[in-house]
């Protein structure tokens, strides 16, 4: 018998009993579509991840925060001084291998406001111009606030599209995109002119669906809203931070936010010992980013700010390094994980699905007793019957396998219709042939011991089989 002869066999047997043979593949087709659905859902984690990554500087950049003092430097806290302006003018001195210092004071819960609305702003922060290139951010309007500004201390901001939108209005409620350059806005009791505004950032998937959205007005005007990325309140973790963002002259906010009485948080004490001292800002930064001119040379990046903070605080150890290399290897650590755990239980979906084309095979075998036998007798070989029966149990995995893949696409959009995610799931040539693969090898390990018991049945004890 040549394979041919036996899948068509295997075909005719599944076909004579489709209602077993389906319940059969049932476990094969559960465990190929959680596979295949497992790894498009995780595949879009992964996307989203490195979209954000990339979104908030890349893995070049590294921040520098003030920390509490080391337990054996305990005796030195009142020395302490944290990150400070001071820290931005030596590194650029004598830290060749970083490429950009962008110091920042943050405004921790401040307020804006215009024409009786207010937001807090995730992001509301003392800047140098370098920010821009920092932070990869695009200016869409009006123009970003340069050295001038910043040594004048002038009251002059630049917003996301989420601060435009909580305060003038959303594209989407008003009906047009508001250009806001130009306006004033109330932060905690300082008026600062708009004189710029960022573009809308959002995932590759964001804008799919805000196209899409574009394209049917009708149905997104009668269907359920979901607010993703446009306004500023949706998308992922990384986008909405960018899109709420409002940047000021550092100079700006250490004069009119950290002098003290200036009833702005982060306030600091006067100085001085007579009452008609005059009140002295605050020179502590909140955090201080650097971004390094070659990824490959972090580490010895790091040891050369580390050499030069010391020096500066005095041998104190009171600031930290946190990278984004941190971040993307916890990322790689995530979808390891995920897949890992996803896999293995893909993995026990597939191997019960095994188990029930052994079950069947074996009980089938049993059905055929007297036809096995009556084909050995008329000259079948011991192997023709070995690869009948092992042909017909990979038969009936490889369609489950497929039949699983089909299913994973629908199994894919019920997911996200219940849960609806933040990155959309992208299904893979590559989980969808390992899926397959897998599925028929579980096909061909199922089938061997039915198989083997099949082909060592002996002519005449079949025949008198009742």
């Amino acid at each position: 018998m040549n394979l041919w002869s036996a899948i068509l066999i295997g075909f005719k047997e599944i076909w004579a009993h489709k209602f077993r043979s389906l319940l059969t593949m049932l476990g094969i087709i559960l465990g190929v579509s959680s596979l295949v659905a497992m790894s498009a859902l995780v595949k879009g984690m992964e996307v989203g991840a490195k979209e954000a990554l990339i979104a908030i500087g890349g893995l070049q950049k590294v921040r520098i925060e003030p920390q509490d003092v080391p337990i054996q430097q305990w005796q030195l806290k009142d020395q302490a001084v944290g990150v400070t302006i001071n820290d931005v003018y030596a590194l650029e001195a004598s830290a060749p291998l970083v490429a950009k210092i962008s110091p920042e004071m943050r405004l921790f819960g401040a307020t804006a406001s215009k024409k009786g609305k207010s937001f807090r702003p995730w992001n509301c922060t003392g800047v140098w111009p370098v920010a821009l290139e920092m932070y990869e951010h695009v200016v869409q309007h009006g123009r970003m606030f340069n050295q001038i500004d910043d040594e004048m201390a002038r009251n002059v901001c630049v917003i996301g599209t989420g601060v435009r939108d909580e305060l003038f209005g959303a594209p989407e409620d008003v009906g047009e995109e508001i250009n806001p350059v130009g306006e004033t806005l109330n932060i905690n009791g300082q008026l600062f002119t708009i004189i710029g505004m960022f573009e809308h950032y959002e995932s590759e998937q964001e804008r799919r669906e805000r196209e899409l959205a574009k394209l049917q007005p009708k149905r997104t005007a009668t269907g359920p809203k979901r607010s993703r990325g446009w306004s500023g309140r949706g998308g992922s973790f990384a986008f909405r931070m960018k899109n709420n963002t409002l940047l000021m002259p550092l100079n700006t906010v250490w004069m009119k936010f950290r002098a003290a009485g200036a009833g702005a948080p982060g306030g600091s004490k006067s100085t001085g010992t007579s009452a008609n001292t005059v009140n002295v800002p605050d020179p502590r930064l909140s955090v201080l980013e650097v971004k390094i001119a070659d990824v490959d040379h972090l580490n010895v990046a790091l040891q050369q700010i580390r050499n030069v903070l010391m020096a500066t605080h005095k041998g104190i150890e009171d600031f930290s390094f946190r990278t984004q290399e941190e971040w993307a290897e916890s990322i790689n650590t995530f979808i390891h994980n995920a897949r890992m755990s996803g896999g293995i239980i893909a993995g026990i979906s597939l191997l019960v699905g095994g188990i029930g084309i052994m079950n069947i095979m074996l009980a089938s075998i049993s059905e055929r007793v007297r036809e096995i036998g009556i084909r050995k007798a008329v000259g079948a070989a011991t192997g023709d019957v070995f690869v009948q029966i092992l042909v017909e149990s990979t038969v009936i995995a490889i369609l489950g396998g497929l039949v699983g893949l089909i299913a994973s696409y629908g199994l894919v959009r019920l997911i996200v219709s219940f849960s609806a995610t933040e990155n959309a799931p992208i299904i893979t040539v590559t989980a969808m042939l390992i899926a397959f693969l897998f599925s028929a090898c579980v096909g061909v390990a199922a089938g061997l011991f039915p198989a083997f018991k099949a082909a060592r049945l002996d002519p005449i004890q079949a025949l008198r089989y009742e």
